[in-house]
Formats: C-alpha cells, structure tokens, sequence
C-alpha cells in the first residue's frame, strides 16, 4: 500500500494491527504449504466437530424455510434460551428486553464498546489479556489502561491494582474469566473484593468475557462477576457464545446480558451493520443452551487431560516452567530460562518472541508470545489439539531446548 494510500485510511484503521493469532496461522499455512512438518499450538477454538444434534438442527432451519432476518436482538425462542441458560447456569434473571445476540461474542463486546466509549475514554485491561481487547478500545477512540497481573498474583487483577487504575475518565473494567491465555479464574470472594472497589467508583461499568466458562477444571467452578456481586448486575454486561462449549466458532455466534438501555443500543448498532445474526445459526444454537448438556461435560474432560499432559510436557524442557492453569485450554508457560541462551546457529535469544521463532525454525512447533498478550518473558499454547499433537510438540521443544548453549 503506498503513502498515499495509507493516508486515505481513517486514524482508528493505522492505529489498530491485525490479530496475532491470525497471523500466525496464516504463517503455519504458508510453512505447511512450502512442505513443512509444523505441530500448531496457536489457534484458539476446539478441534472437535460441533456435536451431531446441533448440526442437525442447523439442517432442520434450512429445510424448514427459517432463513430470514431476526429482530437484531436476536430471535424470541434463542433469547428464551438464553434467559433460561442465564438463569440456571450463571444465578441471573434478565428479561427479554436485556439480552442480546451477536456475529460471535467478538462483535458483542466491539459493539458494546462502540455504543458507550467516547474519545478519551479508559477501559481498564488487566494483563495478560486477550489480544482484541486493547484494539477495540483503541478503535472506538478509547484509550486502553493496561494493569499488569503477575504470575504472583495467579496473573489476575488485585484490587489494589485496580482501585489505582481508576481514574475519572474509567469507562469500564474489562475482566476475563477463564482467561486466555492464562487460564486464571476468579473466585467469588476474589470477585466480591473487586465489586468492594467498583462500588466506590459508580462511573465504571464491568463487562465480563465469560466464554470459556465450561472449560474449568478439577475443583474450580465458574462464577458470574453480576452474580457474585449482585449490587453491581445494573451496571455489567455478561457477555457469552457457543464457540468454545459447543466447537461452533464457524457459527459466529455471541449471547450478553445486561441493562434496558445499554442493550437497545448495541442492538441499533448491529441493526445499521450486520442486521442480525443468521437465523440458521441462531436455530443451532437454541438448540445447543437447551438440549441434553453431556457433550460439554465430555469436552470438558478431554481438554482437563489435555492440559494435564501439556503442563508435564513442557516442565521436563529446560529453562521451561508451566504453571497449570485452572481453565480455558491455554498453558502460558515462562521462558524467563531460555533468555540469555544461544541456538546452535548462534542466536541470541533475548526475549519471548525471540524463543517463538526459534521453536519454529529449529523444532517445526508454532506458539504464540507472551508479548502480544501484553505480559513476558512468557509464551501462549493453546491445547485445543489432539494428544498426540500434543505428546509430539512437546518431545520436540524439549529436544531443542536441550540444544540450546
């Protein structure tokens, strides 16, 4: 793109970059076309099929006629199943007129922003964080306030930190819980001690990425932020999807709760862009908040063996260290080990990113770095992989790592 055309862009396009994940899988796509042999720990959705009753009901809406336009909210009966989803699931009670459907829980969360952040206006992001959030913030004239969160503190929000974040420009407090990349999850007393420092700043509304919230495991259990601090519910957007439960990220669609007047307006905004979602996936979709719930339990165990066999793999490579992490199907190992050191074509490896590229010229693995997610020296890997994928990428970054000198 020339100069010129550069110019002709709007401030918010230059000022916003694409996603890293993307970009790295269009880079496995390209190694993998040049002939290479690459295990992928970057993508970030299930690799398994969407569960055969689901799929049928998105054949059913199709031979049935169900093809057309919905209220940009969202169809009655997929709300109706959201309400109830809500209710039994998460302790909270909307009524129709607060609930919303979305082009994925991306668009919810962009649109929500849209419709409240003015230029100048700070969304709180504690770090690490997913890659999106500072990006839509900055695309809407905010202006993201990233906290660091160390692995001290389970990389999550302390309230502390966040009664030092707030400012009187704060718009929202933008909390992800299972986390990716990390993993992390808040308890409720955790949460109850973040609502303590929300309730002395009225101005700053909290919205709630609760999508990886059936992806918890041994004891922990997800909770709702609006549910565990319930004097906050007026002011919190609980947003949702059937991505990653049900693997239907191709289905593109996202679920969120919250007040009358923040809802009508996310709706105007989705009426003026992508109309609604597409009533096949809402069909499928309905279909998955209220059937038989023994396929997420099912992918639930699978991935809790998953990330039990990728944290002891990647603690036998050397200068490796991988806490486990309680939910989501991310491992977000250090590589504060592997810094200083030299791979045996002589590069000094000096940071995050620098171990990424390593891991994949000299072991064929691709994985993410710590830097994107806005907290190093660290790297993310995503176990949403079979075993033995798995098993293989981790004997492959324990033998390269042994070769560094």
């Amino acid at each position: 793109m020339s100069a010129a055309d550069t110019a002709f862009l709007a401030a918010r396009a230059r000022a916003i970059k694409p996603s890293p994940s993307m970009a790295a899988k269009s880079r496995v796509d390209q190694l993998r076309a040049e002939g290479r042999d690459i295990i992928d720990f970057t993508v970030g959705e299930p690799d398994l099929p969407t569960p055969a009753h689901i799929v049928q009901a998105g054949i059913d809406a199709l031979r049935s006629g169900d093809i057309r336009y919905t209220a940009s909210t969202g169809g009655r009966p997929l709300l109706e199943a959201v309400r109830a989803k809500f209710a039994r699931e998460n302790g909270l009670d909307y009524a129709l007129d607060e609930l919303i459907v979305g082009v994925g829980a991306k668009q919810i969360l962009y649109i929500a922003l849209a419709a409240t952040v003015q230029a100048g206006d700070e969304v709180i992001i504690p770090a690490p964080y997913w890659v999106s959030y500072p990006d839509m913030v900055l695309v809407n004239d905010g202006v993201p306030v990233v906290v660091p969160c160390p692995e001290a503190d389970g990389f999550k929000l302390t309230p502390h930190a966040l009664e030092r974040a707030i400012t009187p420009r704060t718009k929202w407090l933008l909390l992800n819980s299972p986390s990716n990349p990390t993993g992390a999850m808040y308890s409720a007393a955790e949460l109850r001690a973040l609502g303590e420092v929300l309730a002395r700043h009225p101005h700053v509304w909290l919205m709630t990425d609760e999508i990886y919230e059936h992806l918890a495991y041994g004891d922990q259990r997800h909770v709702s932020p609006a549910a565990a601090v319930p004097e906050l519910a007026g002011r919190t957007l609980t947003v949702n999807g059937v991505s990653k439960a049900y693997a239907m990220t191709g289905w593109r669609l996202g679920y969120a709760g919250g007040p009358k007047a923040l809802i009508k307006a996310m709706a105007t905004l989705i009426s003026q862009s992508t109309s609604c979602v597409s009533a096949i996936s809402q069909a499928a979709a309905r279909v998955a908040l209220t059937a038989d719930q023994a396929c997420v339990a099912e992918a639930a165990a699978l991935f809790h063996a998953r990330r039990d066999r990728i944290v002891a793999g990647l603690n036998e490579a050397p200068g490796i260290r991988c806490p486990q992490p309680q939910g989501a199907f991310y491992v977000y190992p250090s590589v504060a080990g592997l810094l200083g050191r030299r791979s045996p074509a002589g590069h000094l490896l000096q940071s995050d990113l620098d171990v990424v590229l390593f891991l994949l010229d000299e072991a064929g693995v691709a994985v993410l770095d710590g830097a994107a997610y806005g907290l190093s020296p660290y790297l993310r890997l995503s176990f949403a992989t079979s075993m033995e994928n798995i098993e293989e990428g981790c004997r492959r970054i324990v033998q390269a790592c042994g070769r560094l000198t």
